[in-house]
C-alpha cells in the first residue's frame, strides 16, 4: 500500500491559478498531489481554495487508508548535491535529544504567538529554548526542532541561524513565500523589505527560505510556495510535539497543516524519525 509519495528536485515547485485570497487555484504541486488518492477512489476536488485535511489534529490516531483518503507528499530539494545528501543520510543517525528552539513575535497577540506557546507547553520543559522578546535566537548548539515568525518578525535581520543542527532536526516557520525557490541566493543576499524589490528580493521575495535551514544543516523543514495565509501554515503545537513523541516527518508536518490543495511543501525524508 503507497502512503507516502516523494517528490525531487526539478520537480515544479507551484501551481499557477488565479483568483484570490482564499479564492484561488494557485497552490504547491506536492499538496497538489496529496489528493490523488481521494481523486483515484471517485472524489472530485474543487480546485478553488484550501481542502480541508482530513489528518490535520489527529494526535492520537496512526495514518492509514482509507481512514485518511490522502497521500503524505514529501520533496528531496536544496541547494546543491551535498544538501541532498544530507537528507537521505542524515536520518539514520536522528536521535530523540537536542533543544526545541522556538522563537516569538515580541509583544504580538496573534494566533502564531500562542501556537508557538502551546508547542512549547507540550514539550518536555528541560528540552525547550523559548524566547518572546525582541532577541532573534541564534548560534545554539544541538537543535533538533525549531519554529518561528522567520522574516515576519520584525526584528529578524539575518538570513541565517547559526545553529548547530542534530541529524534529524527539522523547522518551521510563518513565512509566505519561503518555498518559493530551492535556487541559492548571491552569499551577500539579505531578507529585507517588500517596499526594496531592487536590493532587497531575490526570486520575487525579500523573505527568509526554507533551502537556508536545510543548507546549515537541518533534515527537514517545511514551507510555501505562495501566501497560504496564518491560519494555513503548519501549526507548530501539532509538528513538534508529533515529532517529540515519535511521529515520522511526513505524518508530524500534515498532523499541523489544516488544508491542501494549498501553498504548503514539506521537505525530507517521509519516514525519518526520531529514535
Amino acid at each position: 500500500m503507497i502512503l507516502y509519495i516523494v517528490t525531487t528536485q526539478g520537480v515544479p515547485l507551484g501551481v499557477n491559478g488565479e483568483g484570490k485570497e482564499l479564492q484561488q487555484t494557485n497552490a504547491s504541486v506536492d499538496s497538489e498531489l496529496t489528493l490523488l488518492y481521494a481523486k483515484l477512489h471517485g472524489s472530485t476536488i474543487d480546485p478553488v481554495g484550501p481542502v480541508g485535511n482530513p489528518f490535520f489534529g489527529r494526535r492520537d490516531i496512526p495514518f492509514r487508508h482509507p481512514q485518511f483518503p490522502i497521500y503524505l507528499v514529501t520533496r528531496l530539494a536544496g541547494y546543491n548535491m551535498a544538501d541532498l545528501k544530507r537528507l537521505v543520510d542524515r536520518p539514520s543517525h536522528a536521535r530523540n535529544t537536542g533543544k526545541f528552539v522556538i522563537d516569538l513575535r515580541a509583544n504580538n497577540s496573534t494566533p502564531g504567538n500562542q501556537w508557538l506557546r502551546a508547542a512549547a507547553l507540550l514539550l518536555p520543559k528541560d528540552r525547550v529554548i523559548l524566547d518572546d522578546t525582541a532577541k532573534i535566537l541564534s548560534n545554539i548548539q544541538d537543535v533538533i526542532g525549531y519554529a518561528s515568525w522567520g522574516s515576519n518578525d520584525s526584528d529578524r535581520h539575518d538570513r541565517l541561524l547559526h545553529f548547530q543542527w542534530l541529524p534529524g532536526a527539522i523547522a518551521t516557520e510563518f513565512v509566505s513565500t519561503d518555498a518559493r525557490t530551492f535556487s541559492p541566493p548571491p552569499d551577500q543576499w539579505k531578507i529585507g523589505s517588500w517596499a526594496d524589490p531592487q536590493s532587497t528580493w531575490f526570486a520575487g521575495a525579500p523573505q527568509t527560505m526554507t533551502g537556508d535551514y536545510l543548507h546549515e544543516g537541518a533534515s527537514g523543514a517545511s514551507g510555501q510556495v505562495y501566501e497560504p495565509y496564518l491560519t494555513y501554515c503548519p501549526r507548530p503545537d501539532y509538528v513538534l510535539p508529533a515529532y517529540f513523541q515519535g511521529r515520522n516527518l511526513a505524518e508530524s508536518f500534515y498532523l499541523g497543516i489544516p488544508g491542501l490543495s494549498w501553498m504548503n511543501v514539506v521537505v525530507g525524508d517521509p519516514l525519518m524519525r526520531l529514535q
